[in-house]
């Protein structure tokens, strides 16, 4: 009898820790009831604005040398000497090479003597000429060898010359195509120089711009290699071409600093100032949606937003040239714009 009662307890105490499991699980798992879902969006928004503009190009491109120099052999011959190393500075007049010119100093020997020969034998029958003795003809033929003679001895003097390669600019070498010793024909390159004390930037202006700007327009220059410091510079070049998809070349020059020196390959920005101040349209950028190409912004109009489609002009780091799709004192959406759909009610949080 003892052990039926201790059973029937257990199955007593088994079935209520049950019943109050059971009771504890359908009320963690109850479904939440939640109030009713908002249809109205909070929002911040700034009026569209005039401002005084003054209009500021901002482009990209690399700097390259103003001047670089290939330096190629005037005339043939074995290398005897080479003046040269990658990364050397060489002055303007600096000899770069010398070519084997041992037959081209005989040449110009051989032609000065031939020239004094023949200036005294025209001096000699200038004087028969005078006495009698000598033609006219024969004074005339001495004459036209002297004055051949002299043109032969300044191409060999011009041939000795070319043998000597020197530096038409300073700079330094970038490239280096032969070794002393070699043997080279006209023409063969020697070395490559750069000078790097001048530095110009070629860029593309598109044609809505290219009218604006002017040959010596001043450019601001900037790049990351120093962010604190900027380089003056100006247009030095406006093609007046453009190409298949309406962009001109265009050349800007700034001298290189010795304090804070550039290389040619670098990147950089150059902003150019458009002369003239006008007033215009005004958004901040933080509520421009999609790009500048598909430019929209949600405008508030009676309590709702209405996506508007707008095109856009020049632009700082803070604020959109509007030049078509708002008006002044449009109220623009600055934030909230993720939540929100064309005829979406809003809430007004903030206005600036």
């Amino acid at each position: 009898m003892k052990r039926i009662i201790s059973i029937i307890i257990i199955a007593v105490l088994l079935i209520g820790v049950v019943l109050v499991l059971k009771k504890n699980h359908e009320k963690i798992n109850k479904p939440r009831v939640s109030g009713p879902i908002s249809n109205v969006v909070s929002v911040n928004i700034t009026e569209a604005k005039e401002m005084t503009s003054t209009h500021n190009l901002h482009l990209t491109g690399t700097l390259i040398p103003v001047t670089e120099v290939n330096i190629a052999a005037q005339t043939q011959g074995q290398i005897t000497s080479l003046n040269v190393e990658l990364g050397q500075h060489k002055s303007k007049g600096s000899v770069i090479a010398t070519i084997d010119n041992h037959l081209k100093q005989l040449a110009v020997k051989s032609a000065a003597v031939t020239v004094s020969k023949l200036k005294r034998d025209l001096e000699r029958y200038e004087n028969l000429l005078t006495g009698g003795s000598a033609t006219e003809q024969q004074v005339d033929d001495i004459r036209n060898n002297y004055e051949s003679a002299k043109i032969q001895y300044e191409q060999a003097k011009k041939q000795l010359e070319d043998a000597t390669i020197i530096s038409p600019i300073s700079g330094v070498i970038t490239t280096k195509q032969v070794e002393k010793g070699s043997f080279i024909n006209v023409g063969n390159p020697i070395a490559s120089i750069v000078d790097i004390s001048r530095l110009k930037i070629k860029i593309s202006v598109s044609e809505s711009n290219i009218y604006q700007i002017k040959k010596g327009d001043k450019a601001k220059i900037t790049s990351d290699i120093y962010p604190e410091h900027s380089f003056d510079g100006h247009i030095s070049f406006i093609s007046d071409k453009g190409d298949d998809t309406h962009n001109y070349p265009v050349e800007i020059e700034m001298p290189n600093n010795g304090k804070f020196p550039l290389k040619a390959g670098t990147f950089v920005n150059a902003e150019v100032t458009i002369p003239g101040q006008t007033l215009a349209l005004y958004i901040p950028r933080a509520a421009l949606q999609g790009s500048s190409q598909d430019a929209r912004v949600f405008v508030v109009e009676n309590g709702k937003a209405v996506l508007k489609k707008i095109v856009v002009g020049m632009g700082t780091d803070a604020d959109l040239e509007i030049l078509s799709g708002l008006k002044m004192g449009d109220k623009v959406v600055t934030t909230g714009q993720i939540n929100l759909s064309d005829g979406k009610s809003v809430k007004i949080v903030e206005s600036k």
